[in-house]
């Protein structure tokens, strides 16, 4: 009988928290693009004598995301060194939480690409510092090519929250899906940008293989996936590697594993690492974390609407999407900006089609947030109220947006910027543009006098210009009976 595997996945997701100062002292978190080992201190340097204390704020945060998991928020807990050398690791430990998590239990569900229910139990959350970043001087800056190694601290110390899950996930593409739904949810509680790219959000995969003849495969840890592409490439290559190994009746070996992402392949790192191999012990310099039954009511009486509650909210309150729902619940502020529109009059697809479309181009194009963008919602629902009432084409109205945005004006002054008047253009103005369009397509005009033009391509093509010219302030039907008379 032929062999049949299932496969066995646990995620670590480490979240950058979104704090200004690092966790247990009060450097620049603002690491990217800083001069290298600038924001460092004998704290998170762990220089003799000096004294780290725990950042409020990450605390905050770190609660936040228990609470929207599920999770129970333990009141009393304590971090712990755990210790292991690393370069980029300057004191030999990590200030990290080890059998107190401030976290602990809690579920994420969502629903698979076919739309099954999938529920992924979480193990716990916990806080840790970050360790520096190695610079390998090579061409494509790798590791596999340099000469030597540079160490930046500037990273080291920066607050983190390790969610770990159960392993309940059984595909790289339901790994796919938890990770997303972790990301969208530190986002929308503005805890963190999830950037997995800049490293704000990463991903260690533990994987292995049940076999049907009762064994087990060892567990593999998979590590350096900076995407949600390669998390899902890195263990669709893993799964058929161990069950070519298992199935050929051989043995996995226990191991961390790097993802190499130009290969499409894994390689081994080194031995996988037990718990008791970095001889965890009560950090001496810090007392235990307590988190008041005040404090924990305070941030729950703050937490904003889940992404999941506002996806259908915005489903059955204004209609859109799955979809669209789904795009804007990845972030509070996008919601927010979205209830701002339709509050100030804005029709709900409208406003939500205007905002995924060009707002979030304006973001993107400018790498700026909604915190810092330039054009209130009210002032957005005020210029769509014209293109609902048939005041504004969508073109003129597209005019005047990028105006707005440009010059940080109201509606009137970016239309009279812009050279757009509300309304249509019709009558005698829109006669002389028509003139002026046939005068300057003489040839177009003659093919069409002539007979030469029987599918009515240059007609079009005159049409258009018109509608250009008037930013599609014109009615169409207008326009063709306009061209009809002056091409007899």
């Amino acid at each position: 009988m032929a062999l049949t595997f299932q496969t066995v996945i646990g995620l670590e997701i480490h979240v950058q928290l979104a704090t200004k100062s690092k966790l247990f002292c009060a450097c620049s978190t603002d690491y990217i693009g800083a001069r290298p080992n600038s924001n460092v201190c004998p704290v998170c340097l762990g220089q003799p004598g000096s004294l780290p204390v725990v950042n409020g704020r990450a605390v905050e945060l770190a609660v936040m995301v228990g609470l929207a998991l599920g999770s129970t928020v333990q009141q009393a807990t304590r971090f712990h060194r755990k210790n292991y050398f690393y370069p980029d690791l300057s004191k030999d430990y990590q200030i990290s939480q080890y059998d107190l998590p401030i976290c602990a239990g809690g579920r994420l569900s969502f629903r698979d690409d076919d739309g099954v229910e999938v529920s992924v139990a979480i193990t716990r959350a916990h806080l840790e510092e970050d360790a520096g970043k190695l610079v390998h001087p090579s061409a494509d800056g790798r590791l596999a090519g340099a000469r030597y190694s540079l160490v930046d601290y500037n990273r080291s110390g920066v607050p983190l929250l390790e969610i770990v899950s159960e392993p309940d996930i059984t595909s790289p593409a339901h790994a796919r899906r938890y990770t997303e739904e972790i990301r969208r949810l530190v986002r929308c509680l503005g805890v963190s940008d999830g950037d997995m790219e800049s490293g704000s959000l990463r991903v260690d995969a533990n994987i292995s293989q049940k076999v049907s003849d009762g064994r087990w495969g060892s567990r593999v840890e998979i590590k350096n996936m900076n995407s949600l592409r390669s998390l899902e490439r890195a263990l669709e290559y893993e799964v058929k590697r161990q069950r070519k190994v298992l199935g050929e009746g051989g043995e996995i070996r226990q191991e961390t594993r790097h993802w190499d992402d130009g290969e499409g392949k894994t390689r081994p790192m080194r031995g996988k690492e037990e718990a008791h191999d970095y001889r965890y012990f009560p950090d001496p310099d810090l007392p235990p974390l307590i988190v008041e039954s005040d404090r924990l009511k305070g941030i729950a009486a703050v937490m904003p609407e889940l992404p999941w509650q506002a996806e259908s909210r915005l489903v059955s309150a204004y209609g859109l999407s799955d979809d669209d729902a789904k795009i804007f619940a990845e972030s509070a502020d996008t919601v927010a900006y979205l209830d701002g529109c339709i509050r100030a009059g804005a029709d709900p697809k409208r406003a939500a089609n205007w905002i995924r479309t060009e707002v979030l181009r304006v973001l993107n194009e400018q790498k700026i947030d909604l915190a810092t963008f330039t054009l209130e919602a009210s002032d957005l629902a005020s210029l769509l109220a014209l293109v609902d009432g048939g005041k504004l084409s969508t073109t003129a109205a597209k005019d005047v947006f990028d105006v707005m945005v440009r010059d940080g004006v109201a509606l009137e002054p970016a239309m009279t910027a812009s050279g757009v008047t509300a309304g249509l253009v019709e009558g005698s103005q829109l006669e002389d543009i028509a003139d002026k369009i046939l005068a300057e397509n003489e040839e177009a005009v003659e093919a069409v006098r002539s007979g030469r033009d029987p599918k009515g391509k240059k007609v079009k093509f005159l049409q258009g210009l018109i509608m250009r010219e008037t930013r599609g302030q014109a009615d169409v039907a207008q326009v063709e009976d306009l061209l009809r008379r002056r091409l007899i």
